[in-house]
């Protein structure tokens, strides 16, 4: 794919998203914002046998971070909770077919900021630098 597939699939997801909505029995929920942005996202896992059975996401923000949502939605499913919680920014931006410019970096890695944290909590641990620094 070319660059301009990558933004049209990412703009396709932005204006249609996958897996929309909440999970009212999630096993953990987390609320993460952009300020800088607007972006304003909360995500919801359903997990069993440490592994991501269903997730999904409400929020309201750019093309990139609602497109970028709705694709690592997509992704995670079924995928172990250790193979997502080591996930990095440039594993988002190979997903999605981008590098987004140095002020767009934090729409693009909203949303694996909040799985991560998700995953955290979810497993009692500490938030770690890197998800802080995301």
């Amino acid at each position: 794919m070319n660059l301009d597939m990558f933004a049209e699939n990412l703009i396709l997801h932005y204006e249609k998203p996958h897996n929309k909505g909440r999970i009212d029995n999630a096993s953990v929920e987390i609320h993460e914002d952009n300020p800088t942005c607007g972006d304003d996202l909360t995500m919801y896992l359903k997990i069993n046998k440490g592994k991501i059975e269903d997730v999904k996401f409400e929020g309201i923000g750019c093309s990139i971070s609602m497109g970028t949502s709705s694709i690592l939605t997509d992704y995670i499913k079924g995928k172990k909770l250790d193979y997502v919680r080591i996930m990095r920014k440039e594993d988002i931006f190979e997903l999605i077919g981008i590098t987004p410019g140095p002020g767009r970096v934090h729409c693009a890695t909203l949303s694996l900021r909040a799985i991560r944290k998700a995953i955290l909590k979810y497993g009692n641990y500490e938030i770690d630098r890197e998800t802080k620094e995301m």
